[in-house]
């Protein structure tokens, strides 16, 4: 199982240092963005974790982000901080799912109870995911060409064959699995081929 990891979303790079800061002293593994669209670009909602989102960027607000990501399978724990924030900008984060709002400057001990609680309500929710759904997720975030390699494996092809069907080296191949296999979770080209056997249908 990969280690937990909160993803903090801040465009005040001060704030966004000094919050890793503060979780990496917890021993917590820490992804930073300080523009929201990178995170919408790179994020992995496979790993497991929590989401710290600031309310007000300049791109798009912290709400904004929360419904882009309504569109998910699933989202995980969001906890929004703001130096700005309202009841009505509370209520709504709160009504959307976010498990807490908090005010601008924040206890430290607060905010990191607050992680290690989004972190099990995470844990918890990934456990009860129905079967394949964390997996096809995972399988999103492959590139075009991973996605092709993998399908190519899965049908039992090997890496010489597949380097010739789409003209390439058999050193890139190898790269293509070996991210597809990172990506994916899974140790093998037997446990991969396991999973997908075992997808009524993946996604597209």
């Amino acid at each position: 199982m990969t280690d937990p990891t909160v993803v903090v979303v801040d465009d005040d790079q001060a704030a966004l240092h000094s919050l890793a800061f503060l979780i990496e002293s917890m021993n917590i593994k820490v992804q930073t963005f300080d523009r929201p669209q990178d995170f919408l670009q790179h994020y992995d909602p496979a790993v497991p974790g929590c989401l710290v989102l600031d309310v007000r960027m300049p791109e798009l607000s912290g709400l904004d982000l929360q419904a882009e990501m309504s569109k998910w399978d699933y989202i995980p724990p969001i906890i929004f901080v703001s130096g700005h924030g309202d009841i009505p900008m509370s209520v709504r984060a709160i009504k959307a799912g976010a498990i807490d709002f908090l005010q601008k400057p924040i206890k430290d001990q607060i905010l990191l109870d607050r992680i290690n609680e989004a972190i099990q309500i995470d844990k918890h929710a990934r456990e009860s995911l129905p079967p394949n759904k964390d997996f096809f997720s995972r399988v999103s975030r492959l590139t075009s060409r991973e996605r092709e390699v993998m399908d190519l494996l899965v049908q039992g092809r090997s890496l010489k064959q597949i380097s010739i069907e789409f003209g390439i080296s058999f050193q890139t191949v190898s790269k293509h699995r070996a991210r597809v296999l990172n990506k994916l979770e899974v140790g093998n080209d037997v446990e991969l081929v396991r999973l997908c056997l075992g997808c009524d249908q993946l996604p597209d």
